[in-house]
């Protein structure tokens, strides 16, 4: 039972890895017209990558509740959460972007002259997420905050692009086309993950109004979000989190 941790950060890897075939793959079908068939290669179902990004971050948030709960915390469990964590928010959410930037630059008049090498740089991402990975395992364990942004949380947001895409009520999809908007959404991310910037946990010390206020403020603001704005409110999500993590930055730093 002490490898039930380790079990649920393996589904965390199994469905980061299975969430790459899904945004790699691009379906083909035959189609008849006028008594021809026609090989048809369909977009990639970016949207189950999303799905699958999803269902392992609750692999993610449910080993470390299973490692605390039965006391299971150990070495190997650590490195190997964080294995899984490059490639499930990392890897996985940089091949969204590959995706999504390469379908901006599809639009543009010169599309065909495009270089491998302006979707490459989206491979900083898993790099930059492997940095604050590394970094957080050799850092103390007593704080009750993340020093830098979280992993999962610059995946989740990434992840949640396609979902934005699929049912666009706030008119955003204009904006996540856009090629410039993609890099700067790079940048700001790697910046973020590598930053000393002081960001909040959801680990309650306990539940008073004082020490957890930006925590409340959050979480009824996202839900309220969620049921107004649907997906796009995970995009307000982390914006709000960004600045909330600002504005508790002293009392964060004196916990």
């Amino acid at each position: 039972m002490k490898q039930l941790p380790n079990v649920l950060t393996l589904g965390n890897l199994f469905c980061g890895t299975l969430s790459l075939v899904f945004i790699l793959q691009s379906p083909c079908y035959i189609s008849s017209y006028n008594g021809q068939d026609y090989l048809v290669t369909a977009p990639e179902p970016l949207f189950w990558g999303s799905v699958l990004i999803g269902i392992a971050a609750v692999f993610d948030f449910a080993d470390g509740f299973a490692a605390r709960w039965m006391k299971a915390a150990s070495e190997m469990g650590k490195h190997l959460d964080s294995l899984a964590d490059v490639v499930t928010f990392g890897v996985a959410p940089a091949m969204i972007l590959f995706q999504l930037l390469k379908n901006a630059y599809m639009q543009l008049p010169d599309a065909i002259n495009v270089s491998i090498i302006n979707l490459a740089f989206t491979l900083l991402l898993p790099c930059f997420a492997a940095w604050r990975l590394a970094r957080f395992n050799i850092q103390s364990s007593g704080q009750h905050y993340f020093t830098g942004l979280p992993t999962p949380a610059a995946g989740l947001l990434v992840a949640s692009f396609p979902l934005v895409l699929l049912k666009d009520t706030m008119h955003v999809s204009a904006y996540l086309q856009n090629i410039w908007i993609l890099y700067a959404i790079l940048v700001v991310l790697c910046y973020l993950m590598v930053s000393r910037i002081p960001m909040f946990s959801f680990k309650f010390s306990n539940f008073g109004w004082k020490q957890n206020w930006y925590r409340y403020v959050w979480i009824l603001l996202f839900l309220a979000g969620m049921i107004w704005l649907g997906t796009a409110a995970i995009i307000g999500g982390f914006v709000l989190y960004i600045l909330l993590s600002l504005l508790a930055r002293k009392q964060l730093l004196s916990e």
